[in-house]
């Protein structure tokens, strides 16, 4: 769908998210509006129900009571059970649904609403009827200026498919901003001869198709930028992360513009934090977008790369550069790389371990190229013993209250913070661990000045790359 279908319909200043708002006709799946007051969320969402034909309901959540939603409850004939007396505006028999001013209705509305959402039910009873369930918030948070407007909570937030923030007028356009002045047509229906209608029932027939057999980029994206997100401090929850892949077949469905642009709008309108008050860097979308698109779309060697580069658990990326480098050279750039990114309390625990082993390797066997090697080599021959066997703590000969850790390094300093607790520490450990820890966290203290925090958990991640070594040796 390339031309608009919302402007015949008089809807201005949408264009950017259209493809979205189209994608939540198709699935059915709930769509939650943000913005600041007048800016059509709420006639964006009556006008469509009028241009689909559906029975619908409008309800302030601010106002509403539970009656208004149900109807006034009484017994039925026998008294065995409850009924409900309809009004005009009971929500029984309606298509469509629009909750305006969600994040305004007491906590207990809220729970109410959640069954409504997310099951399409009210006091247990299905809503056979009710097909599309929308609602439109203003942006929370006091500084935003909007008095009882409340951030939404995390597990409502969750069930809406769809979370699309709204233009405001600095962002329209000059075009658009011409016709939302135009007072001409107010009040007049959204009718589009069917058109909405038509295209919204054939594009279903096309996601039915794509939700048979997703295309494994599609899951592989999904699946990747929910992990990325994670480790940039934005959680997508595992429904999240389906409801995701689900949202990129709908728009794949209604849209024919390029698939990076299609799915970085997906995810940018898909974050339910954007309604909880939750911080959340658009730098950081962008960049798990830009990430988990190349993973899914470049070629064997740059998505090896790829996947190296983002793998946080340093055991894990040792397997990867000794069983699975698609070459020397490859695995070669990504040292090189790793080196140049990485603090050095990771980077030393991965020299310490990786680098013996590969020198160990025989000529041909070595999965890293030569340059990579040296590069390993050099960023090792601080931390190592001629013979690859990091040293353990010893005694100055001259000063004996002042250990020293490696041969021909410096000495700690007893008032160094946690001198003692680090001391015990590898005093603890079993002969071996006991000298590749203290010649790794010497090395640390040589590069930094300071004791880690964190020695006991450094040293147990540099155990599990040791442990990697092995098993792939």
């Amino acid at each position: 769908m390339t031309s608009s279908l919302l402007r015949p319909l008089g809807i201005y200043g949408y264009d950017s998210v259209e493809p979205i708002i189209l994608a939540a006709l198709v699935t059915e799946d709930p769509l939650l509006l943000i913005g600041r007051h007048g800016t059509g969320k709420t006639f964006l969402l009556n006008s469509l129900s009028e241009a689909l034909g559906l029975e619908h309901r409008h309800y302030n959540a601010s106002i509403i009571s539970f009656d208004d939603l149900v109807g006034f409850p009484y017994p039925d004939a026998t008294s065995a059970s409850i009924r409900y007396l309809q009004t005009p505006a009971t929500v029984w028999p309606a298509e469509s649904v629009l909750i305006d001013e969600i994040n305004r209705c007491r906590p207990e509305q809220q729970n109410r609403l959640f069954s409504l959402v997310q099951e399409r039910r009210l006091q247990g009873i299905k809503l056979e009827k009710l097909r599309y369930r929308w609602a439109a918030m203003n942006p929370a948070g006091a500084e935003q200026g909007y008095i009882g407007a409340e951030a939404l909570d995390p597990a409502l937030a969750d069930r809406f498919a769809f979370v699309v923030t709204v233009a405001d007028w600095e962002e329209l356009k000059e075009a658009d901003r011409v016709r939302i002045a135009d007072p001409r047509g107010d009040g007049a229906l959204s009718r589009d001869g069917g058109v909405l209608l038509k295209k919204v029932e054939a594009a279903r027939v096309r996601f039915a198709g794509l939700l048979a057999e997703p295309p494994p980029h599609v899951l592989a994206y999904a699946c990747a930028v929910t992990t990325l997100l994670g480790e940039a401090g934005v959680r997508l929850s595992p429904r999240r992360a389906r409801q995701l892949s689900r949202n990129l077949l709908a728009v794949l469905a209604v849209s024919s513009l390029p698939l990076k642009q299609l799915f970085q709008l997906v995810l940018q309108n898909s974050i339910p934090q954007f309604a909880t008050g939750e911080q959340v860097s658009t730098d950081a979308i962008a960049a798990a977008h830009r990430i988990a698109w190349d993973s899914v779309t470049l070629d064997g060697r740059e998505q090896w790369l790829h996947e190296f580069a983002r793998e946080p658990d340093l055991a894990r990326k040792a397997r990867l550069l000794l069983k699975e480098a698609p070459n020397p050279d490859t695995a070669s750039a990504a040292i090189a790389q790793f080196l140049a990114t990485e603090p050095p309390e990771r980077s030393y625990a991965f020299v310490l371990a990786v680098t013996p082993h590969l020198l160990d390797l025989p000529a041909g066997q070595c999965p890293v190229g030569a340059e990579g090697l040296a590069d390993l080599s050099r960023a090792a021959a601080p931390l190592l013993h001629q013979d690859k066997v990091v040293a353990h703590r010893k005694v100055d000969p001259v000063n004996k209250d002042t250990p020293w850790l490696a041969p021909g390094r410096g000495s700690w300093v007893r008032t160094l913070t946690g001198y003692e607790e680090v001391e015990k520490l590898i005093e603890a450990l079993p002969p071996a661990k006991r000298e590749r820890a203290g010649g790794y966290l010497d090395a640390i203290v040589q590069k930094t000045g300071q004791i880690p925090a964190k020695a006991s958990e450094l040293i147990t991640g540099f155990e599990a790359i040791i442990a990697a070594v092995k098993e792939a040796a």
